[in-house]
């Protein structure tokens, strides 16, 4: 499944990575490949741990982007 990502720097020059369809699922990384990598883990154990718990699993993004 495919979760949209946002992904900011901030003022530290730390990659901010967070899943806004998964509420609280948010990571961050020294580089931008280190945050997707952290993120992407995030989203592993939070989908783990919904299963874990009979939770429903919120479906995968739709969402086109376009610049």
């Amino acid at each position: 499944m495919r979760y949209r990502i946002i992904i900011e720097q901030d003022e530290d020059g730390i990659f901010v990575a967070e899943c806004p369809t998964l509420p609280g699922c948010i990571s961050q990384g020294k580089t931008l490949k280190g945050a997707v990598e952290n993120i992407q883990d995030a989203i592993k154990g939070y989908l783990q741990s919904l299963e874990k718990h009979h939770e429903p699993i919120p479906p995968p993004s739709r969402k086109k982007l376009v610049a």
